[in-house]
């Protein structure tokens, strides 16, 4: 197969249980503004040119909270932990921003289990 045939990433996501509670988390609590919804069942949010969706409807061919992980640049990390850990998100790194050469990050858990990356460039 030609390299040249993959052009971008289309979407990257996350198999949900139930996606009113997903829905009330990455839009209530993250404050992502959603896109569009197929059924109920499969909602997509933009990040200008890449597609983040949660999903329903894929839950016989994947399981919630056993898949990859997104990353989702932010303007200040610090302050979001913060205002996330304020609002009782659940964080795998507890809380802590790890500081690299490149980036600052730490990792969250949405109500599924799914891991979510918080990443900003240095």
């Amino acid at each position: 197969m030609a390299q040249n045939q993959f052009k971008k990433v289309a979407f990257t996501c996350y198999p949900v249980q139930d996606m009113a509670r997903a829905q009330a988390f990455y839009e209530g609590v993250l404050g992502l503004i959603p896109g569009d919804n197929f059924q109920g069942t499969w909602q997509e949010y933009d990040f200008g040119g890449t597609t983040f969706a949660i999903s329903s409807m894929v839950a016989e061919f994947v399981r919630p909270g056993t898949q990859g992980a997104v990353a989702f640049e932010v303007s200040d990390i610090k302050t979001l932990v913060q205002e996330l850990r304020a609002k009782n998100v659940q964080f795998a790194s507890g809380g802590e921003v790890m500081d690299t050469p490149v980036c600052l990050m730490a990792f969250m858990l949405d109500p599924d289990g799914n891991t979510i990356s918080l990443h900003q460039c240095k």
